[in-house]
């Protein structure tokens, strides 16, 4: 018996792809890079009055760079000090404003951001905590900057009052705006703001974001860099900006957008107060979008051990030969979600809407399209495991028809992003910041 071959069905990249729910290989960490103990404790900067350390910064770029894919060295961790320093400083101002304003964001509410973070990914609970330990990082590291990003959000909130809310008045005009440029392009676009504070400090800036941009080039995840390092309100969500028009963007962001090919990463663009770098997600014209909805559900069957497909194990023969009577044994989208929870609900059996439009790679889209509704396909096999997968429903949509309750979240979101730059300028101007270069 021999299993299918990977370049075949690359069944973990059509899964992330897709939106069905994949565990990606784990990689092999580097052994952590130590640092001197004494060096830890040195003071890099006060912020009226609150330290930063240099384990602080050490935390902050091992976790940048797990999360990028980066290697943990000396010379990597070195590289990214300046930029972090800065970008824990304005965090120090933030949370200080957080508790100028009594605003208390709960442990439980940070319990919460890390199961979705996790479930996002596909991670079982707690894997992350064990992930940044086998790096080097401390869980306090992730912590610190999630009560950062939940509390600031509602400092914005508090500082936009009314304007936290858009009225039926507000809609109604985005709703006329957009109709206006019925035929005319929109993007889907995902950005990071890299901020710069000074003048001085712009070479390094730009620096930093060249790293970043050749680690997204390379594979890391946009999402996971945007809520790491991005300094627009959009961090939380992994930088979607959603679909947007070309006058809700930036000018020279706008004019880069234009010529990008979908799912390319731009350069470094220069933007009123940093740098943007921006990946092109989708595009298509304002009012027209049709698009195949496909409504799904998934079992899957994990192997004990990474698959050579040339000598696989017992145990994944077995799972295969288990996997092909369910395959056949299955009718029905009830059925395919009971026998996902008898394999103990490795990943969830619905993965959530899916357009079929946007399934790669070709093979795999190609088989949901022949797919008959409430039949089971085949067993698709990755290193991980085997899934399987049935269609519920068919859909033709068109997606470009505006929902008002996103208008109303990026209205509100380009208020937040305005007012969030606004304050941090003012937290600047009034704070008094001691930054020792000999400690960063």
């Amino acid at each position: 018996m021999t299993f299918p071959p990977l370049s075949t069905l690359a069944f973990c990249s059509v899964l992330l792809a897709s939106g069905i729910a994949a565990a990606a290989p784990a990689q092999p960490a580097l052994p952590p890079v130590q640092a001197d103990a004494s060096d830890l404790t040195t003071i890099v900067a006060v912020v009226n009055g609150d330290v930063i350390s240099r384990s602080d910064v050490e935390n902050r770029c091992r976790l940048f760079a797990m999360s990028t894919g980066l290697p943990v060295t000396r010379e990597v961790l070195d590289h990214l000090k300046p930029q972090v320093t800065r970008e824990l400083i304005d965090e120090k101002l933030r949370l200080q404003e957080i508790q100028h304003r009594k605003i208390v964001v709960a442990d439980s509410e940070i319990a919460a951001a890390i199961k979705t973070v996790e479930a996002r990914n596909n991670l079982p609970p707690g894997t992350l905590q064990h992930r940044l330990a086998a790096d080097g990082v401390a869980m306090r590291t992730l912590i610190d900057q999630m009560r950062v990003q939940i509390g600031w959000g509602r400092v914005l909130r508090q500082q936009l009052g009314n304007q936290a809310t858009a009225t039926e008045a507000d809609i109604a005009e985005q709703e006329r705006l957009i109709k206006a440029q019925s035929g005319q392009p929109e993007y889907r676009v995902g950005q990071i703001f890299v901020p710069i504070d000074d003048a001085a400090h712009e070479a390094e800036a730009r620096s930093f974001a060249e790293t970043v941009i050749q680690q997204l080039r390379n594979g890391a995840p946009f999402a996971v860099a945007a809520a790491q390092f991005s300094q627009s309100q959009t961090a939380l969500e992994g930088g979607d900006l959603g679909w947007v028009q070309p006058i809700q963007l930036d000018p020279e962001v706008a004019k880069v957008v234009a010529d990008m090919p979908p799912g390319a990463i731009s350069n470094p663009i220069r933007v009123a107060g940093g740098f943007a770098i921006v990946t092109l997600r989708a595009k298509r014209q304002i009012g027209n979008d049709p698009a195949t909805i496909l409504r799904l559900r998934q079992a899957f069957l994990p192997f004990s051990a990474p698959l050579d497909p040339q000598n696989p194990t017992e145990q994944q023969r077995q799972q295969l030969e288990h996997a092909k009577q369910i395959a056949a044994s299955v009718h029905s989208c009830d059925e395919m979600e009971a026998a996902n929870k008898a394999l103990g609900m490795v990943h969830p059996s619905d993965p959530g809407d899916v357009r079929l439009e946007n399934v790669n790679p070709p093979q795999f889209r190609a088989m949901l399209t022949d797919l008959p509704a409430g039949k089971s396909s085949q067993p698709l096999v990755a290193k991980d495991g085997i899934a399987l997968v049935i269609i519920c429903s068919r859909e033709t949509k068109n997606m470009a028809t505006p929902v008002k309750a996103d208008l109303a979240s990026r209205l509100v979101d380009d208020r937040a992003e305005l007012a969030s730059r606004q304050l941090m300028r003012d937290l600047h101007r009034r704070a008094v910041i001691d930054l020792r270069t000999g400690g960063a």
